[in-house]
């Protein structure tokens, strides 16, 4: 039997599965970038070492549109049918762009991140 802490990293990289988010080596650092976390701390999350706090669980959720209590616990649906979490989401991962963005971007040094966040925010 899994410990807690693998069986929500399993529930959780299918979570990111369901909504296509970065596959390999490039979802935790898209993960981090997402969730303004260390790397070392998604790292965690994905690979059952920690977990989540409960207000991040509820972003992660909400954002992948999956049950919260399927997320935190394995119990119940992992998809609610009629149930519209995703639209209240503060940025969902709606589109392959956005995802490619996010994924580009956490590839950036943290200088280079400042720069391009200087050019966008003049334009």
């Amino acid at each position: 039997m899994p410990t807690t802490h693998a069986a929500f990293a399993r529930r959780l990289n299918q979570a990111l599965d369901h909504v296509g988010f970065t596959k390999g080596r490039g979802r935790t650092t898209a993960l981090a970038c997402q969730h303004d976390v260390s790397r070392e701390t998604s790292r965690k999350w994905l690979g059952g070492l920690a977990l989540p706090e409960l207000e991040r669980i509820i972003a992660l959720a909400t954002q992948t549109g999956v049950a919260i209590e399927w997320l935190i616990t394995g119990r119940g649906a992992m998809v609610l049918d009629g149930l519209s979490v995703r639209e209240a989401a503060p940025f969902p991962y709606a589109s392959a762009d956005q995802r490619k963005l996010i994924d580009l971007f956490a590839r950036l040094s943290p200088k280079r991140r400042r720069a391009l966040l200087e050019l966008l925010g003049s334009a």
